[in-house]
This record gives structure tokens, C-alpha cells and sequence, in this order.
């Protein structure tokens, strides 16, 4: 017999968020990211929703950066976590205190994804320090 389903694979996801508009993140300033990911922000957009995903391009008009924050029931958030960053071949990610969630690389850059309670958060950048994801994911938590 075949094992029963677990919880994370019955949770429907939500679309990947698309940019519809230029803006600034509401929060994540470019000139953080800039910082973290050591490259200049050329421009910035942002999906629908609330909060959306804000994705940061640079200069030569390449995304250097996206972020992903989720506000909703705590099993969708847990689910687009395993997602981006699945339980089973990432690395655990356990900052900032209290947030779960896994980290990885790979030849286009890495993704630290993390959630608690009802809330994701979830960074791809296109460098392959995945320090520099967390360090971005812990000052997108900190403006929540």
C-alpha cells in the first residue's frame, strides 16, 4: 500500500507572484539589498497583493534579487517554504530565532526560505553566498 499523503503535498500553492509595476519594496529599501548583495539596484518592482513580492534588478536590467513575503495559513506557508527550499536536500535555516525553514545553492545563486506561523519569507538571489539571502530574510523579518 501506498503511504498516505503528507499535509505539505495536499496544500494548494498560490502563483508564483509576477512584477506588474515599478515601486519601491515596501520592506526592503533597495539601497539594503544593494548592501547585502553587493550589487548596484537599477530598478525595482513589485506584484499585486499585500505585501507583495518585490524583485530587484540591476543595472544591466538582470534580477539580482526577488522576495517573497506570505501572510496567510500557516500550512501554505510552510508548503511554498518546502517549495523554494524543499525539507528533504536544504540545509536547515533556523535565523532569525523562531523561523524554520531550509537554504541552498546552486550555479544561478541561492534561495533562503523561512517561515513561522502564518508568514513566509522567501529570497533568491542571483549570487551563490547564501549569507547574503539570510542576511536580506533577517532584515525583511525585522520590517514585518
Amino acid at each position: 500500500p501506498e503511504a498516505p499523503a503528507s499535509p505539505r503535498e495536499s496544500v494548494a500553492l498560490p502563483p508564483e507572484p509576477e512584477p506588474v509595476a515599478e515601486g519601491p519594496c515596501p520592506y526592503l529599501s533597495a539601497d539594503a539589498v544593494a548592501e547585502a548583495n553587493g550589487q548596484r539596484v537599477g530598478t525595482v518592482r513589485v506584484s499585486d497583493g499585500d505585501p507583495p513580492t518585490c524583485f530587484f534588478h540591476r543595472p544591466d536590467g538582470e534580477e539580482q534579487l526577488r522576495v517573497r513575503v506570505f501572510l496567510g495559513r500557516p500550512e501554505v506557508a510552510v508548503a511554498l517554504v518546502d517549495a523554494a527550499a524543499p525539507v528533504g536536500t536544504s540545509n536547515p535555516a533556523t535565523r532569525p530565532s523562531g523561523w524554520e525553514g531550509g537554504y541552498e545553492t546552486d550555479d544561478s545563486g541561492a534561495v533562503y526560505a523561512i517561515s513561522k506561523g502564518e508568514t513566509a519569507v522567501i529570497v533568491t538571489t542571483n549570487q551563490r553566498q547564501s549569507v547574503k539571502a539570510r542576511t536580506v530574510a533577517t532584515d525583511v523579518v525585522g520590517a514585518l
